[in-house]
């Protein structure tokens, strides 16, 4: 079982507290600016426990504290209307619009800030994102080995994206599990293209595709506790050079080789400080794979001035929000549900954050899982703000309200639907919080 006595499954709460209360404040302020009463600005739903009335607003933390809402006097569609011009429903649905989309409005510019914040102060990131993607290694038996990519292939073009990074070769065999990608490599300057299908690895059942970056040595960058590599006295900086006599070029050949020896002692042979060393140390076997706790991605840190931490901000995000669009395309055709992330893997993502060195890790989770609540809830889902868009829209086109009864039906289909969503999230997470659950189930 999951150590519930861990601390970390609590940062959840200030993590989607604030961006909760960043959302709803959107709707808030706009109403308000609007001229539309407010009766309650709550964090949390069902009974109230603590709060404060200012003027014709209740300010108030409810019992349960997963969302939030700000109720507005006429509100509710079912609800009888009366004349006074303060209510929501009589205000134009110009007006409407504005304060529904101004929630998801706020969670994307608080992403867009946080993100632009981090730029400023400490932009860390894979040193490969800065390479060009030529291929360093192709695992025997994986879909790069199957469809014929080689060392030293240099990738320009991967489902129709020009030039590649790294990171974005990355996404895209993580975001196809099971679905060709066509591919198009330089092979000493003979342009050749391939179709490759990643195959769904891990809890997440995200896509691989066996292949791994070129590297010009591997060297040693963090060490786990109490595992084989620092037992055996290896450290952080040195250079690994050869395992079991032969040359190491990639760590995926290190994880490739421990998958065949197994719990066999090994021997490493490092450079540390001009100086050539040996070790011999015997894996472990942990999450299904041996391994020897060493890891060497390289990282880089640089701090931008702020136009072009915003303009790297605004193009992350919205390379980011593309993703999560597609994600949802993939989840509608019933793809990659095991890829969703529910309350139960954010707080442990949080914790795991906010334990990290600096503050910039827990910045970043942040301004990722406001995106995705910001583009979320602009989906066109009634109950939702991207639904209530979509009535809007509908009527505005046909100049006319639509029947409250057939509004209260799609009100209730859509809850239902939420309530199934929310439940197969939980389910997700803890099939991937729980060990050999996954196994145990059918």
């Amino acid at each position: 079982m999951f150590d519930l006595s861990s601390l970390y499954y609590l940062y959840i709460i200030p993590v989607l507290g604030f961006m909760i209360l960043i959302h709803e404040f959107g709707h808030f302020a706009v109403a308000k600016w609007l001229g539309v009463r407010v009766e309650q600005f709550a964090i949390g739903f069902g009974k109230r426990l603590i709060g404060f009335r200012r003027g014709e607003t209740d300010y108030r933390i409810n019992l349960l504290p997963l969302g939030g809402y700000v109720k507005m006097s006429g509100e509710n569609p079912m609800d009888s209307r009366s004349e006074d011009p303060r209510e929501f429903m009589n205000h134009s649905r110009w007006h409407r619009f504005l304060i529904a989309i101004a929630g998801p409005t706020m969670n994307i510019l608080l992403a867009i800030v946080l993100l632009t914040t981090i730029y400023m102060v400490h932009y860390e990131y894979p040193a490969v994102y800065d390479d060009v993607p030529v291929i360093g290694w192709v695992a025997k038996d994986t879909p790069a080995a199957k469809a014929g990519f080689q060392v030293g292939d240099r990738i320009t073009r991967i489902d129709g994206v020009e030039n590649p990074t790294w990171e974005q070769v990355y996404l895209k065999q993580e975001m196809n599990p099971g679905e060709p990608l066509v591919v198009a490599v330089d092979r000493n300057g003979q342009t050749i293209e391939k179709t490759v299908v990643p195959e769904p690895m891990g809890l997440d059942q995200m896509g691989y595709a066996g292949w791994a970056p070129k590297e010009d040595t591997v060297t040693i960058v963090d060490l786990q506790d109490n595992m084989p590599a620092e037992k055996a006295g290896l450290k952080e900086g040195d250079k690994i050079i050869a395992l079991d006599g032969r040359p190491v070029t990639a760590l995926a050949e290190m994880i490739e080789s421990l998958a065949i020896t197994k719990d066999k002692a090994i021997t490493i042979a490092v450079l540390r400080k001009g100086e050539q060393k040996s070790f011999t140390l015997q894996p472990v076997l942990l999450e299904k794979r041996y391994r020897i706790g060493i890891g060497t991605e390289q990282m880089k840190v640089k701090t931008l001035p702020f136009a072009a931490a915003l303009n790297l901000s605004l193009h992350k995000n919205g390379e980011n929000a593309l993703l999560i669009l597609e994600l949802v395309k993939k989840m509608v055709h019933g793809k990659m549900l095991r890829s969703i992330e529910g309350p139960i893997r954010i707080g442990q993502a949080a914790g795991e954050a906010a334990r990290s060195k600096g503050w910039t890790p827990l910045m970043g989770l942040t301004a990722a899982i406001s995106l995705n609540l910001g583009i979320f809830n602009l989906l066109p889902i009634p109950i939702l703000d991207g639904g209530v868009i979509l009535f809007l829209l509908i009527e505005g086109l046909m100049r006319r309200d639509i029947s409250i009864n057939v509004k209260e039906r799609v009100y209730q289909a859509a809850f239902v639907f939420l309530v199934v969503f929310a439940a197969m999230v939980i389910y997700s997470d803890l099939l991937k919080t729980i060990p050999g659950l996954a196994d145990r189930l059918p």
